[in-house]
């Protein structure tokens, strides 16, 4: 579980988002920090009984600093209103898929899978979900994943409006290879951030989706 302060600390700090509010505020970033450090490293040991792969994981390996990156951006806020992990057994910038954790207040969620690669990757999956399309088919439509996910992400900036090149407008598959991103999540009230049961919450989600991340995984071997 999270503490109740780690959230209050991000719900203030959207409202107060500049340097001089966060100087004086450090020491609650500290500890909201370490705070949360603690929570995906507790996931980590715990579910990397499951996945070998992220098994020697240290939390501080898989947040993302809490800073903006603002050069190209019209909002100068300069920190992030979130705490986020990425859980990859081959690091946050791998070409491979993995697990996502989003803490903020209102708006959290948790899942993964395989975000916005590269054309040399996204035709290594899209290849594998035609070749493969009944062994996709079991894992999206399996009762595990569609109790926690329903289905993989449809957002409008994931989504093409036609078939990709190469591929037939009547293929089986055509409305998941029009996909860009191949991920699925779930949404996070706050009272389950702080509830006891946070740690098995997100196990459960990440075994869940275990099965799709192999897949992808296999296909850019």
């Amino acid at each position: 579980m999270l503490q109740a302060s780690t959230i209050k600390f991000l719900t203030l700090l959207k409202k107060n988002n500049n340097k001089p509010w966060f100087d004086l505020h450090r020491k609650e970033y500290e500890s909201a920090k370490a705070d949360f450090a603690n929570f995906i490293q507790a996931v980590i040991d715990k579910y990397g009984k499951k996945d070998k792969s992220i098994s020697l994981l240290k939390a501080k390996e898989c947040m993302f600093r809490i800073n903006r990156d603002i050069r190209f951006s019209k909002d100068k806020s300069p920190y992030k209103t979130n705490m986020g992990a990425y859980i990859s057994g081959s690091g946050k910038k791998s070409i491979y898929g993995g697990y996502y954790f989003h803490c903020e207040p209102g708006q959290s969620f948790m899942g993964g899978g395989l975000w916005m690669p590269m054309p040399s990757e996204l035709n290594k999956v899209r290849q594998e979900i035609d070749y493969n399309f009944n062994e996709f088919k079991k894992i999206i439509n399996s009762k595990r994943f569609k109790s926690v996910y329903k289905d993989l992400s449809r957002s409008d900036e994931y989504v093409l409006t036609r078939v990709p090149k190469g591929y037939d407008s009547a293929n089986p598959a055509a409305e998941y290879l029009k996909l860009k991103s191949f991920v699925a999540l779930t949404k996070l009230k706050d009272t389950d951030l702080i509830s006891g049961s946070l740690v098995n919450k997100t196990v459960d989600a990440f075994e869940a989706l275990y099965p799709l991340i192999e897949f992808m995984n296999e296909s850019l071997v």
